[in-house]
């Protein structure tokens, strides 16, 4: 099993679940930051950093979700640089936390 970034995270990019991270599975992209699923350990210590519980465990998904954000957070940490260390959130992070529907300003 393995932990997935979700739409919680598109124009908010917190990163207090990067530091936590004892493999260095985040990835980051322009919005959004990804988990790649091949290095990700699943010991969950991601979780509860998250602010706006944007992480959650594959199986926590319903199957349509999950198979949409595995197949992103495969696809965009594939191609975006490794993060390892906590940076700022987007500037205005708060006017989006809690919008539905921000899959289609996800930028890869």
């Amino acid at each position: 099993m393995t932990h997935l970034v979700t739409e919680n995270c598109i124009n908010c990019k917190h990163s207090d679940c990067v530091e936590v991270c004892p493999v260095d599975c985040f990835y980051e992209g322009e919005n959004f930051l990804s988990i790649n699923p091949d290095e990700c350990i699943d010991c969950g210590v991601c979780i509860p950093e998250c602010p706006v519980d944007a992480i959650v465990g594959e199986y926590d998904l319903a199957e349509d979700q999950r198979i949409i954000w595995l197949e992103i957070n495969r696809r965009t940490s594939g191609v975006w640089p490794v993060i390892t260390r906590k940076i700022d959130p987007m500037p205005d992070h708060e006017s989006w936390h809690g919008k539905p529907d921000k899959i289609g300003l996800l930028k890869e």
